[in-house]
């Protein structure tokens, strides 16, 4: 399950484009994977961009993951859906959708990653470990602290989001993450396939150097 490159669709800071066109551009730059995330659109049209997206994915050979619902994923034949703190529980996800399938979870805490594996989480995301404009309520940054403590307690790949840009991917890939979710560092970039591309570079660049 490749997830060093995880790019979050968001048409507001997407200069026009869908979020098709978004995932399109993406997986030209090496996106390993692609969520679809809209908080306002209605089910209906969240279903027909899932659609768009898995056949892109499909071409691409990229996992797609739905953020937040698990009746959408399975509709648009999504690899997995992605989970925060107040959605659904892993659990129960799990016995609705049994592997594989895949299930990611937001932790802002350890506590929170721990549970989350417990209850049958494919991977965490550390949310926020920066602070952030790109999601509303985010929250303070937790910290690289927090992102190490993570990777010594749970054994399922962990991924950061939250103020992640092409300056600051190294440190965050040698702090120990697995991946980067990232939005306005590709997304609300010009060229979002040549911004996926570079940091699709640094990242590995990164990997490299912490095996090292």
């Amino acid at each position: 399950m490749a997830l060093d490159l995880y790019v979050v669709t968001d048409e507001t800071l997407g200069r026009g484009y869908s979020h098709a066109e978004i995932a399109k551009l993406a997986c030209a730059g090496g996106a390993d994977a692609i969520q679809l995330r809209d908080k306002c659109c209605s089910i209906r049209d969240l279903c027909r961009a899932g659609r768009e997206i898995r056949e892109i994915t499909k071409a691409s050979g990229t996992l797609f993951i739905v953020n937040d619902r698990l009746d959408v994923a399975l509709a648009c034949g999504a690899d997995g859906v992605h989970l925060g703190q107040g959605d659904l529980r892993v659990d129960t996800a799990r016995q609705i959708a049994p592997r594989p399938f895949i299930i990611g979870v937001s932790a802002g805490t350890v506590a929170e990653a721990v549970a989350a594996e417990e209850a049958g989480a494919d991977y965490v995301v550390l949310s926020p470990v920066f602070s952030t404009t790109s999601k509303d309520n985010a929250g303070p940054g937790h910290g690289l602290r927090v992102l190490r403590e993570m990777k010594e307690v749970v054994s399922i790949p962990v991924l950061a989001i939250g103020g992640i840009s092409r300056d600051n991917v190294s440190a965050v890939i040698g702090a120990g993450a697995d991946g980067v979710a990232l939005i306005s560092a590709v997304v609300g970039q010009p060229d979002i396939t040549a911004a996926a591309r570079d940091l699709k570079n640094r990242i590995a660049a990164a990997k490299r150097e912490r095996r090292r």
